[in-house]
Parts: structure tokens; C-alpha cells; sequence
């Protein structure tokens, strides 16, 4: 196992037909993803594996998979070993009630800078967040560099990867959470909804945003209002807003409570 060629940003890698079937078998190292360079009978016992265990299979070109492990030693194939294993969204939903609090939940789509993914989660955790859900596809994973910015976060945050998005909000909806999409154009400002119940919020990748599909399945969209030229904040920065408005709401509430009950 070693890290990626070139760059000390990159997941370590795990190579070898050998390897990598008994890490597979084994389960006990969380891999992000497996890349084959094809599907046949050498490599079909593999594939299952990895798709048992939710695991992402991608065909490479043989070019492609000679740049990550130079030496030529990989068999045609190579697994991505993550920071940390993924949860599933039942542990992120019974870890809320097991604090006896309503979810809030955070949904990233499409974050691909493991330097923002890091940020995210430091963010969370130290706003009582119960856990996040990253896409399979087109986003970074738990890599050791996420792990490194979150500063420690990664180790008391769950981190849930689901393969649709749009699917995993219709359940969470049916569950009775509402969901809020984060999105510049949106006429409802993120101090106008009620944060002090079941809730999860959607917020975009660097440039893209939210996918409009995605949008779509939210139960309604807000926005940070922006004074300057600017029209939208990284998506770091914008977790660290709109979250903090949810303790600040979510504090007041447990406040008034109190002094109900006294």
C-alpha cells in the first residue's frame, strides 16, 4: 500500500489481485472505491466483492492505472483505502436519537476539494451536526487530507456515502426531516426557516452548486444574502453560516424550555 504517485493529496492506494481480494474479504480496512481494467473472468470474483460491500467499481484504461502505481505491480488493479469507514444514514439517524434531539443533517453535492470536504466536517462537529452525506460519484472521499483538515472532526463525525442524492432525500423527507437547498437565487434567507426541527441542508460544490435535480427534491430552497460582488460564499464558509444560525435557533429554543419547566 502506498500513496498515490505524485501527489501526498491522494488516498492511499491498495494494489494487487492478491491484496486487494483479501482486503475486500476481510472488510476491515474502508475503501473508497476499486478501478479494474476490465471485468472478465480474472476479475469478476473482485467486482462482486466490492459491489456486496457498496463499493464503486470503475473500468480504467491500463495508461491510467500505470500513472498511480508506476512500478507496474498492480495487476490491473488498484483500491482506494479511505481515512475512515463510511456510516450508513440508520447509524446518522439513530445517533440523533440517541441524543434525544431532532436530525440535523448536512448533504454535500459534488465537493471535490478535500481541503473544503476537511473544513465541512470541523465545521459540523462543532455545531452538533449528527452526520453528512457525500455523493459516490464526482465528489472527494475520506482521504487522509480531508482527515488532516478537519482536525481531528473525522473521528467523532459520521459520514455517510449514498449513491443517488435525489433518492436519499425522498427517504429522509418520508422520515420527516425537511430538507433546504442552499442556493444564491433563492428568495427565503436562511434566517427565515425554522431550524429547531428535523432538518437537513443541501449545499453545492466548488462553482457548480447544487445540481438542479437535486434542488428539485428539496422541500425549499434559501440563501445567504451577499452585500459585495461576490455572488456566493465556498462552500466552507457557507456551511459555517448557515449552521451556526441552526445552534443559535436551536439554543434559544432549548433556553425557553428551561424556563418553562422551572
Amino acid at each position: 500500500m502506498a500513496p498515490a504517485a505524485g501527489s501526498v493529496d491522494q488516498p492511499e492506494l491498495l494494489y494487487g489481485l492478491h491484496a486487494v481480494r483479501e482486503a475486500l474479504r476481510a472488510g476491515t480496512r474502508p475503501l473508497q472505491r476499486l478501478l479494474v481494467i476490465r471485468t472478465d473472468r480474472q476479475f469478476s470474483e473482485l467486482v462482486q466483492l466490492a459491489k456486496g460491500k457498496g463499493i464503486p467499481v470503475r473500468i480504467e484504461l491500463p495508461a491510467a492505472i500505470d500513472r498511480l502505481v508506476p512500478d507496474g505491480k498492480h495487476q490491473g488493479v488498484i483500491a482506494f483505502v479511505a481515512a475512515k469507514a463510511y456510516s450508513s444514514a440508520e447509524e446518522i439517524l439513530e445517533r440523533a436519537r440517541h441524543r434525544g434531539e431532532p436530525p440535523f443533517l448536512i448533504i454535500l453535492d459534488g465537493v471535490e476539494d478535500p481541503h473544503n470536504l476537511g473544513a465541512v466536517l470541523r465545521t459540523a462537529e462543532a455545531a452538533g451536526v449528527h452526520g453528512i452525506f457525500i455523493p459516490e460519484r464526482r465528489a472527494v472521499g475520506l482521504t487522509s487530507v480531508v482527515a488532516k483538515v478537519s482536525a481531528g472532526a473525522l473521528d467523532h463525525m459520521l459520514v455517510a456515502r449514498v449513491g443517488n442524492l435525489s433518492r436519499l432525500i425522498e427517504e429522509l423527507k418520508e422520515a420527516g426531516i425537511w430538507v433546504y437547498g442552499v442556493e444564491p437565487t433563492a428568495s427565503t434567507r436562511y434566517t427565515g426557516i425554522d431550524m429547531t426541527g428535523p432538518i437537513a441542508l443541501v449545499l453545492g460544490g466548488e462553482g457548480v452548486g447544487v445540481r438542479p435535480g437535486v434542488l428539485k427534491e428539496c422541500d425549499d430552497r434559501i440563501s445567504i444574502p451577499m452585500k459585495g460582488k461576490v455572488e456566493s460564499l465556498n462552500v466552507s464558509a457557507a456551511v459555517a453560516v448557515v449552521l451556526f444560525e441552526g445552534v443559535r435557533q436551536r439554543d434559544a429554543k432549548g433556553a425557553a424550555q428551561k424556563l418553562i419547566e422551572s
